[in-house]
């Protein structure tokens, strides 16, 4: 399932989320410049996030962002393909504009970036030895949609669904972001998706759902308090 469009307007212009997706956009044309090969490989070493160094188990290379724990954040901003950044930035954008609106841009950026951080401490729960680089923002994107998920289950989402055909079909946030959910579940669970850091998107989606969960009632005493 991919979304196209969600029914839920925004009141303010989303430039947080727009500045994030330049930043992307920005860093995307770097890493194609470096035409592939060792150059690239080079860059996804130094900027992605490899869960054994933090554990002690794998060596950092003496290029590497140093300290290195900062390669949490900068691995968000690197991708792997066309396919990969454009599927981010399209779900960012979606889901994005909304939750910027709710919390405002400045908690919005810190939200972000801490459910990113977050995602990839999960994901080096989930494989502490792990030598391969982390790359992408779909941890910080799948908080981003757990908060969604609480803030907004009655929006309905355009999808394009993929079934021996492509058809279009309008389906509630809490259907195509809980159905999304599952399958990452599902994914980890059994191991379907080689390659993917399918438990930084649980991570991600979960701590977005209880930063959600919160800011409502803090919302709702803040009204009560006021009245």
């Amino acid at each position: 399932m991919l979304p196209i469009r969600d029914d839920t307007p925004s009141r303010t212009f989303p430039l947080v989320t727009f500045l994030l997706i330049l930043a992307n956009g920005l860093v995307w044309l770097w890493e194609i410049s470096l035409v592939g090969g060792s150059a690239l490989t080079h860059f996804y070493y130094q900027f992605g996030f490899v869960p054994g160094v933090l554990t002690g188990s794998y060596e950092a290379p003496s290029w590497a962002v140093a300290p290195y724990f900062l390669t949490a954040l900068t691995s968000m901003f690197v991708h792997g393909s066309w396919s990969h950044i454009l599927g981010n930035m399209l779900f960012l954008w979606i889901f994005g504009n909304n939750i910027e609106d709710y919390l405002g841009h400045g908690k919005y950026l810190l939200f972000y970036l801490v459910g990113g951080v977050v995602a990839a401490m999960v994901h080096l729960l989930s494989g502490p030895s792990s030598e391969v680089p982390t790359i992408g923002a779909s941890g910080a994107i799948a908080a981003i949609m757990g908060a969604y998920f609480f803030l907004y289950p009655r929006a309905k989402v355009q999808t394009l669904v993929f079934f021996i055909f492509i058809t279009s079909i309008r389906l509630p946030a809490w259907v195509f972001l809980g159905v999304w959910f599952v399958m990452q579940l599902f994914e980890g669970t059994f191991g379907a998706a080689q390659g993917v850091a399918v438990w930084a998107h649980v991570g991600g989606f979960l701590f977005g759902v209880v930063v959600a969960w919160m800011a409502s009632r803090r919302g709702r005493a803040t009204a009560e308090y006021g009245a």
